[in-house]
Order: C-alpha cells, then structure tokens, then sequence
C-alpha cells in the first residue's frame, strides 16, 4: 500500500513510501496474503532493529528496477483506529562501500585528484526525522529532543529544506517552520 519515489542521478538513492500493516482482525482481508501475516508489533519491532543496527539489507521491489543493497534511514510507525493497524513511513538509503584512503595510500592507487582535506562539521547530528501529514516543529523537538521548546534548533539546522519544500507547495516560505510538509527529511541536531 503507498506510493514509492524512485530515485534519478548518481547520488546516493533514496526509496521511500508510506504504508499499513493491518492488526489481527483485519488479517482475513483479501489484500493481505495468509501465508505471510506478521501481527504489526512483530513487523515494527523487526524494522526499528534494521534500523538501530544499521543493517544493510537487499531491498527488491517487484515492477520496479530497484534492487539494490540498502540501510532502513527513517522509520515512523503509528498505532490507529479499532483494529490494531499500524500506518508508517520508511524511508531507505542506497549502501556504498566507503573507501577512505590516507594520502599515501591515494597516490599508490592513482587516488590523488579524490583525496580532499575534511572539514569538520558546523553541527552535529544524532539522526533523521521525516515529516508525517500533523506535524509541527514543536511537536518534533518534543518527541526527539525531549523539549518543544528546542523546535527552533531543527528549525535553524533544517532551514534550506524547510524553506524549499515550502516553496515547492507554492508558499512563499515556511513562515519561520509554521508549514512543514509530509515527506520532507529533517536533520535532528544533538
């Protein structure tokens, strides 16, 4: 259930959708096949246990080209109405091999015009949060910092996204954050 974004370019992919899994009494439905039923809390907690270990998983999607190997980047997922469904959004990054050489070493390998000083970042950042439909930035500085109050960090580390995605919906700007957009991926600082 949901829609996917398939990614274009040569950057890093990344595939998301928003999907359901359906609680015990709606597993009888003819959408969901019966040899394959997981109650949602087994599916969740399998996903939220990808995603802490950074595992690399081999994600293949059928009618589409995407097979490739990943990492679960964002996971959202949210208990609704009467049957115990569980609705989420996932959102899975593209896995590359890093190869990090010395200085040396990228000479001996014909490496020399790829090696670049690094800088340190401005900022730190524990991890991602993606946008949900009811969001607020106060809203996701109380769930993933602890205080409403911190919206203003996300807010400031996230502006260029948040301003684009505005922009993108035909707003003139996000209004300081006070519009947020499903799908948008904010970086959520220490």
């Amino acid at each position: 259930m949901g829609s996917v974004k398939v990614p274009k370019g040569m950057n890093v992919a990344e595939i998301k959708w928003e999907g359901e899994f359906f609680g015990p009494s709606k597993r009888r439905e003819a959408i969901v096949k019966q040899d394959f039923y997981q109650e949602p809390n087994h599916c969740v907690t399998i996903l939220r246990e990808w995603q802490e270990k950074a595992s690399v998983l081999n994600l293949i999607l059928s009618g589409t080209w995407i097979n490739m190997d990943v990492t679960l980047s964002s996971f959202s997922p949210k208990v609704y109405g009467a049957y115990g469904n569980v609705k989420y959004s996932i959102a899975f990054a593209q896995w590359k091999d890093l190869k990090i050489y010395t200085t040396e070493e990228g000479k001996a390998a014909g490496e020399e015009q790829q090696i670049m000083p690094r800088n340190e970042p401005d900022q730190i950042f524990q991890g991602s949060y993606t946008v949900v439909s009811g969001d607020t930035l106060w809203g996701i500085a109380l769930k993933e910092l602890g205080s409403g109050v911190r919206w203003d960090a996300i807010y400031e580390a996230n502006k260029e996204i948040i301003e684009n995605a505005a922009k993108s919906y035909g707003k003139n700007g996000s209004d300081h954050g006070h519009w947020i957009y499903p799908g948008t991926i904010l970086s959520i600082p220490v």
